[in-house]
């Protein structure tokens, strides 16, 4: 877009910090006119501006509050890096499917909206991974004019890669044999290299050598929210029972109350007496 050339180089630079990795945004894929384009929420572009990782950038503007971040984000939508869209239904028949995008005619900088956009962010890296394509390409191809030490380095440089793969295939047979065995002989089992699948550096998957397969522990949080669950079937109980002595009625109502923790102030019982006596004639 012709605004974006025009923008001043603290506004890019600005900009390439939201674009990549780096502030953190929660990008959004919709539908825009067809075509497939990500937008954030404005809420999250304030926070990436807040952020220590925007602080330490030179050449950008100082952001030291809320209110400055929302109005340096304002300050960029005339350069059309970004602009505020409308979030529609989605474009499949699936809720997760990508959400129809309309742009609204209105562009304004506030935290609830979605911005959608129209700026792929520093295209250096692109361009170095398409040459390095090429090149390896076409190494392959002329692979045959290649002086003979150096197909012969190769040769052997692809001989110990396959090495290392069967290898890495040999440990991971051995390892479930050995668990099968270990499960039958001496229950619950032992992993050798019980990380070696666990998403960990190179060095700590060899880290440690065996493990016994014991299972996961509870946290303590369900165990307490368990343990304050009220017990079933321990509900309000009534006795009533009903006398005559010397011509009087007595009638007497028990009502005991669920039983209550040690530390709790309330009586674990609660008596009502109810008396009927006869009148004299």
């Amino acid at each position: 877009m012709e605004q974006q050339t025009s923008a001043p180089t603290e506004v890019v630079n600005v900009v390439n910090f939201l674009r990549s990795s780096k502030a953190g945004i929660k990008v959004r894929v919709g539908v825009l006119n067809g075509k497939r384009v990500d937008y954030f929420k404005g809420k999250s572009a304030i926070k990436a501006l807040q952020s220590t990782a925007y602080s330490k950038l030179k050449h950008v503007p100082k952001v030291t509050s809320e209110a400055e971040a929302q109005q340096l984000l304002a300050s960029i939508i005339p350069y059309a890096f970004f602009l505020r869209v409308e979030r529609g239904a989605p474009s499949g028949s699936s809720n997760s499917s990508p959400k129809h995008l309309q742009i609204q005619q209105m562009q304004m900088f506030s935290p609830p909206e979605y911005y959608a956009w129209f700026y792929e962010g520093s295209q250096w890296t692109t361009y170095i991974g398409g040459i390095a394509m090429v090149a390896i390409m076409l190494a392959g191809v002329m692979f045959p004019l290649w002086p003979p030490t150096m197909r012969l380095g190769v040769w052997y440089l692809s001989i110990g890669v396959l090495g290392l793969i069967g290898l890495f295939f040999g440990i991971a047979i051995v390892r479930l044999i050995f668990y099968i065995i270990t499960v039958i002989v001496a229950s619950p089992g032992i992993w050798i290299f019980p990380k070696l699948f666990a998403d960990v550096g190179f060095v700590e998957s060899f880290i440690p050598l065996w493990e016994w397969d014991l299972p996961k522990k509870k946290g303590k949080k369900k165990r307490t929210e368990k343990s304050e669950k009220p017990s079933k079937g321990k509900g309000k109980a009534t006795g009533v029972s009903i006398g005559a002595a010397n011509g009087s009625s007595h009638t007497e109502v028990h009502e005991i109350s669920p039983t209550e923790s040690a530390d709790s102030s309330r009586p674990e019982s609660r008596t009502a007496t109810i008396e009927e006596v006869a009148d004299d004639s």
